[in-house]
């Protein structure tokens, strides 16, 4: 509903400006005479117009107030000193100009609105998705969810539960050697490597993109996790001589870690990851 109003707001200052805009152009053309004069003042209502697009509608509103004084003083010089007659040029200008500034404040008005609501729509999906749009894999909060019912099965049936997390060597270093296309490309191929390389129930998640790091959990015990561990490093060892080397130019090392869920050391997924992280020190 928000959204719609702030929408509605923005296309009607729209139209209103551009309705302004063509009343005072015809107004201006209208009258040869006196074409230099509205010129003069079509550009001081657009930059009144242009000063409140960049600051508010009080520093508009108050150049408003010195422009009616200003043309105020320019009437009655011309009135009684020239001898001038009062007509419609000049009630035209003090109504077009505060229109002109009320039409720019609400445009902006709108779009800053719509902005806001924008920002807010992002944050919210980001902290909402459960699956990373680029990788398509599962992310921390999707991670969180999952374990606190793996960690429930385990306990209660007594099955195996190990998180093994995956980060790449020197990852810092690497990111100034490719650009931030290349690197994406290889956070994707490596989130593909490492789908391949577990079971149909067990899961995968993309727990930070931008320090890579996955993390896997499987149902089975330390002993099992180092086997997936041997596959890992094995494939990756292929690819850096058949495709990344010509690629990326680099070779992509993984470092791997895997903790088994324990109900009594581990309250949490939060710490299940913290757990599975110190394990990553001692793959050097």
């Amino acid at each position: 509903m928000n959204r719609n109003r702030s929408s509605i707001i923005s296309d009607g200052a729209f139209l209103l400006l551009i309705l302004a805009c063509f009343v005072s152009i015809v107004f201006t053309t209208g009258n040869p005479n006196l074409y230099l004069q509205n010129i003069i003042f079509l550009n001081l209502a657009f930059l009144i117009a242009v000063v409140t697009y960049f600051t508010n509608v009080t520093t508009g509103l108050l150049l408003n107030i010195l422009f009616i004084f200003g043309y105020g003083t320019f009437t009655l010089y011309q009135t009684v000193v020239v001898g001038g007659l009062i007509g419609t040029q000049n009630y035209f200008w003090l109504i077009m100009t505060p229109i002109f500034t009320i039409a720019t404040w609400l445009f902006t008005y709108g779009n800053r609105q719509l902005q806001a609501e924008n920002e807010q729509l992002v944050k919210a999906n980001e902290s909402l998705a459960t699956v990373d749009a680029k990788t398509s894999l599962k992310n921390t909060l999707s991670f969180q969810k999952d374990a606190t019912v793996f960690m429930a099965l385990s306990v209660r049936y007594h099955i195996p539960l190990t998180l093994m997390v995956i980060g790449v060597k020197y990852w810092d270093e690497i990111r100034r050697m490719i650009n931030e296309e290349q690197l994406m490309e290889a956070i994707h191929d490596l989130s593909k490597m490492n789908q391949t390389s577990i079971r149909t129930n067990d899961s995968l998640y993309l727990l930070n993109k931008d320090n890579p790091m996955w993390g896997m959990l499987l149902f089975t015990d330390r002993q099992g996790a180092s086997i997936v561990i041997n596959r890992l490093k094995k494939s990756i060892d292929e690819r850096n001589r058949d495709a990344y080397a010509e690629k990326f130019r680099i070779e992509l090392d993984l470092k791997m870690g895997a903790v088994e869920y324990d109900a009594q050391g581990i309250a949490n997924p939060l710490e299940f990851i913290v757990q599975a992280k110190k394990q990553l020190e001692y793959d050097v």
